[in-house]
């Protein structure tokens, strides 16, 4: 049965990235979908008694609190503890930005209030594809460029080298109840859009696409702990900001190191990306000064990074 390959390949996926898996407790994110189901059971089924569930009611649609009901409907059946969680106050901004944010802060504060050690979430190998081609549209480096990450904190996403066909088909043969969010297919979000595109498209190969992100992630890793090194060797205090007395690194690793001291001196700023940060960089090696927000950046024999004097209106 496709059950027990997928049951078996969750086993895996999870002890490839934990090394607790055999005494360790997970929470769910179910959101009702199939793919969200699907992960459900297959955790409930590896790891019984040790599975706990929660659904992110976001309040944005009016079908949400009947999705979540739903969830909790078929926990209790299948003795699984479940909790539905809202968001407070208003929606701000970007509505999937916003959505992603509270979601990610409630299950946390839920994980840690259960003693759950990980929480578990449904990306898996089309969501990977999709985000490469949105990053890649983008012009994201090889940070964007990693996609989905398959453990990021907490956080674990061991469907990664499932498809979501084989998630559907498996939530279908198990008689799973599952429901469909309409924005999945809403052609005014990017990815919905991006989804539509490629539902005819054939040549992609998802397990390659998969392989490739793993790969730019473990990169990425290499470079972080590369600038770690550097950091911790070549800046120093300069009164009241920061000094980088080694210049001649290649420009990703310069790139790298002065998003670094930026954040250290201006942790809540946004931080520059593209080409303001080429740009900054670029005076610098002219031996120049630009400023970036409140902070100026000159160049010379090293760089030094200080907060901006306030002007004296005259």
């Amino acid at each position: 049965m496709a059950g027990g390959d997928l049951e078996a390949r969750l086993r895996q996926a999870i002890a490839a990235l934990v090394e607790d898996a055999a005494g360790a407790r997970f929470g769910v994110a179910v959101s009702g979908g199939p793919d969200s189901m699907a992960l459900l059971d297959l955790a409930a089924r590896a790891f019984p008694g040790r599975v706990e569930a929660a659904t992110v009611d976001h309040g944005l649609r009016a079908a949400s609190a009947a999705e979540a009901a739903m969830v909790a409907d078929w926990c209790g059946d299948a003795g699984i503890a479940h909790v539905t969680l809202h968001p407070q106050g208003a929606v701000r901004g970007n509505v999937q930005s916003w959505a992603r944010a509270q979601r990610y802060a409630l299950l946390e504060e839920w994980r840690a209030a259960r003693g759950l050690d990980w929480l578990l979430t449904a990306h898996h190998a089309d969501d990977q594809v999709e985000t490469l081609l949105m990053r890649l549209n983008r012009g994201a480096g090889v940070g964007g460029l990693a996609g989905v990450r398959a453990r990021q904190g907490v956080v674990l996403r061991p469907l990664l080298g499932m498809r979501k066909a084989e998630l559907l088909d498996y939530a279908l043969e198990r008689g799973l109840p599952h429901a469909e969010d309409p924005s999945n297919s809403d052609p005014r979000f990017d990815r919905a859009a991006l989804r539509t595109a490629l539902a005819g498209v054939d040549w992609i190969d998802t397990a390659a696409a998969g392989r490739s992100a793993a790969a730019l992630a473990e990169a990425e890793e290499a470079l972080d702990w590369m600038v770690e090194g550097i950091e911790a060797g070549h800046v120093r205090p300069d009164g009241d900001g920061l000094a980088l007395d080694r210049t001649d690194l290649p420009r990703e690793l310069l790139r790298r190191v002065i998003l670094r001291m930026i954040a250290r001196l201006q942790p809540e700023a946004a931080p520059p990306r593209g080409e303001a940060l080429d740009r900054l960089i670029a005076a610098a090696r002219r031996g120049e000064k630009m400023s970036i927000g409140r902070l100026v950046l000159k160049g010379g024999e090293r760089w030094t990074l200080k907060v901006a004097p306030q002007r004296r209106w005259q």
